[in-house]
């Protein structure tokens, strides 16, 4: 038998967060920036799945912008680094959704 091939893609998602109780962001922070890699059939589901995941994990997303699949992004032109591509594959590989880097927001006063 042959492995079924998967409608899985990756997306490349950029979600903001605001402040919620025991979110693990620095004390002085109003919120964060999370790149993700999300697996799902459409964008919309691994909006959806990100979402969830992060809601769990006691974040408070407040806005999601996508960037679509590898694909995508390499006909665009962008410049994806092998470790990059290396989440990539294994968001889609363990179905899942992986936050690759969090870059907290302070307000300057």
């Amino acid at each position: 038998m042959t492995k079924k091939e998967s409608r899985q893609k990756v997306f490349t998602l950029l979600v903001e967060v605001g402040r919620n109780a025991g979110d693990g962001l620095p004390a002085e922070a109003t919120g964060a920036a999370l790149m993700c890699y999300a697996s799902g059939i459409d964008e919309a589901e691994a909006v959806r799945e990100t979402v969830a995941i992060l809601k769990q994990a006691d974040l408070a997303p407040l806005d999601v912008s996508g960037y679509g699949t590898l694909e995508e992004r390499l006909a665009e032109g962008h410049d994806i680094a092998d470790d990059e591509k290396a989440l990539m594959a294994r968001a889609l590989e363990e179905n899942s959704v992986i936050v690759a880097q969090m870059t907290p927001f302070f307000d300057k006063v």
